[in-house]
């Protein structure tokens, strides 16, 4: 787990934003209402505060700032310089030392014009001194807008940095450009790096994690370098550069020996030589690559004598394909162990170590005299030992039957009840709600069902269910046919409520259908067989009429009590009641008038109108904003 986290740093806002931040923050916090007939004592406090607020608020925002940032000086060797490469290490102190003297500046205006404003003697004055004041705390924040620029861009390439452990175990790869150090990390890790078939693909650092002998291994991808001196060397190259010169970890050289990388094996050895110094103090191995395309025995004999120089030198060399896969688990395996073993060595050689050897004390017994003391066991012991030996009716388990008989075996759950033998095996009798089903089975029931079979067989060869079904006599008739009337009655008034249903949702005819007389419908009854007598049907010459008489009008109003039909013949209009006269009526409707007339000029309908046309209030907006919620407004 690394040490440092540096996506927690806050986020640098410009300058105009800062300065907006502070101001805006002070206007919500800070009293807003204050007029010249107050006391000067309580005018001088009111803008007072406000330039105490604003110089403290500017001064915990730059102070978390600087803060936040990580101090060269106590971080990691292995972070310190890369931060010096990356971002320029006085480049970045001067950012952070200028911060530093702003907030002294804005500390030291603050602490003047409050000097300033407990002599002020009026209202105007103390409001010049307060805009004064935080005018001029914001131009030295606008001043740092360069700084706070710098800043932010240092931030977010921080938080884009991996988190590399500097003390936990680690393997960094390194080597020519291309010569396939991400192929390696991406087969043995999670990790996920750009592979492509042209040089310097990898331009930073990048790490991976992988388990070995349950630990955990971070791998380390490093950018490639090439031979030349270090002046020389470029941001991406003093990366690993940075990386190799300040992390304990197992080197593996990865050297491409099919030279697809673009350099020859004499120059990557080269950039071995060169990089020996780098190499001190740490296990070192020499990964031939690529052998896919070549093996190290197909190679000329100039650059076989070149490996077996290395070889020599006691550096291990071993061979892998990150296209095949082939060698890469040993490759990775032999890099932990030796770095198992570096570490170890280590501590052992360390101080730390013979500290604790000190402490610990393996204590020996030393014979007191030349007495033999053998063990001693009790003879109740002894005696059990025997006859445990000696016993030969020993019972038998459950496990030494099924032993002995094998398949024949079968485990019997009754033989230990106790329960005669006689009634052991009975069967479990059966209860249900409480009896016993056994006392309610007849145990002469097969016997009655044999005698019942027999006289069945002997009824049907007697002929006795053959016999022809006895004539239906007069009476079984008559209620055979009254059955089939009611059935049929009950049809026919199912077939009419369903015709009358139907008829009460449509009409019978349509609207235009012609009316017939009754002439045309005995006609066309005797056409039918049916012979209709038109002096009994002479209610059909009468059809409904409808008078011609002019509707009613309305009741009149002028109507006499005893011809109108109104609700109630007390009741006096609401315009004429508890009024003498006519001329009190028409005062009476003035004074009406006139109390209405405020409501009229608010727009209000009428006494229950509660609708307000006002958008603002005064009693909403006018005063200090709180804290909280402002939906309401």
């Amino acid at each position: 787990m690394s040490h440092y986290n540096f996506k927690k740093i806050t986020v640098v806002p410009t300058a105009k934003d800062f300065v907006d931040i502070i101001l805006s923050k002070t206007q919500r916090k800070t009293p807003t209402v204050v007029h010249k007939h107050y006391k000067i004592s309580r005018i001088r406090a009111f803008y007072t505060r406000k330039v105490k607020f604003t110089q403290q608020n500017f001064h915990d925002r730059i102070q978390q700032l600087i803060q936040d940032f990580p101090k060269l000086d106590e971080l990691h060797p292995f972070y310190s310089d890369l931060l010096n490469v990356l971002y320029d290490k006085d480049h970045y102190k001067l950012a952070l030392g200028q911060l530093n003297i702003a907030k002294n500046l804005v500390d030291n205006v603050s602490k003047d014009y409050v000097r300033m404003l407990k002599y002020a003697d009026s209202l105007y004055r103390c409001k010049c001194l307060k805009r004064a004041a935080l005018g001029r705390m914001c131009t030295i924040m606008l001043k740092q807008r360069q700084s706070l620029a710098y800043l932010e861009q240092v931030r977010q390439h921080l938080a884009r940095l991996p988190s590399i452990d500097p003390t936990t175990r680690t393997l960094l790869l390194c080597g020519c450009p291309n010569v396939g150090k991400s192929s390696f990390i991406n087969k043995v890790t999670r990790a996920d790096v750009e592979v492509q078939p042209y040089a310097f693909t990898t331009k930073a650092l990048f790490i991976g994690h992988t388990d070995y002998k349950y630990l955990r291994w971070q791998v380390i991808d490093t950018p490639g370098l090439l031979d030349h001196s270090l002046e020389e060397r470029n941001t991406i190259e003093m990366q690993a550069i940075t990386a190799l010169a300040h992390l304990r970890a197992a080197v593996l050289f990865l050297l491409d020996i099919s030279e697809q990388c673009g350099h020859s094996i004499q120059e990557q050895v080269s950039l071995f030589r060169s990089l020996e110094p780098l190499f001190e103090g740490r296990p070192l191995l020499l990964v031939l690559t690529k052998i896919d395309v070549i093996r190290r025995e197909e190679l000329r004999e100039d650059a076989q004598a070149i490996i077996r120089e290395i070889e020599e030198r006691g550096v291990p060399v071993l061979a892998m394909s990150a296209l095949t896969e082939e060698g890469v688990i040993q490759v990775k395996n032999d890099a932990c162990d030796r770095l198992l073993t570096f570490r170890v060595e280590q501590k052992l050689a360390g101080k730390k170590a013979i500290d604790i050897v000190n402490r610990l004390h393996l204590a020996q017994p030393q014979p007191r005299d030349s007495k033999p003391r053998p063990p001693c066991i009790p003879k109740a012991v002894l005696q059990k030992r025997r006859s445990e030996q000696m016993e030969t009716d020993k019972r038998k388990l459950e496990r030494d039957l099924e032993a002995e008989l094998g398949d024949d075996y079968i485990l019997d759950l009754k033989k230990h009840y106790d329960l005669p033998e006689e009634e052991r095996y009975d069967d479990i009798p059966e209860v249900w709600n409480g009896h016993n089903i056994a006392d309610y089975v007849d145990p002469e029931i097969e016997k009655k069902l044999a005698q019942i079979e027999v006289e069945e067989e002997a009824l049907e060869t007697a002929g006795f269910y053959e016999e022809d079904e006895s004539e239906e006599d007069d009476e079984a008739r008559d209620i055979r046919e009254t059955a089939e009337a009611i059935r049929a009655k009950k049809k026919v008034m199912h077939l009419q409520s369903r015709v009358k249903k139907r008829a009460a949702r449509n009409p019978r005819l349509p609207r235009t259908a012609k009316t017939s007389d009754l002439d045309t419908l005995c006609a066309s009854m005797a056409e039918r067989g049916m012979e209709v007598d038109q002096s009994q049907l002479s209610f059909a010459e009468r059809s409904r009429s409808q008078s011609d008489a002019r509707r009613a009008l309305k009741r009149r109003r002028d109507e006499t009590p005893a011809t109108s039909r109104a609700r109630s013949s007390s009741r006096v209009p609401r315009d004429q009641s508890g009024v003498r006269d006519e001329a009190q009526a028409t005062k009476a409707r003035k004074l009406a008038k006139l109390s209405m007339r405020q409501k009229n000029m608010h727009g209000k309908a009428g006494e229950a109108d509660r609708h307000i046309h006002e958008k603002k209030p005064k009693h909403l907006f006018s005063g200090k904003r709180k804290s909280g919620k402002t939906q309401r407004r």
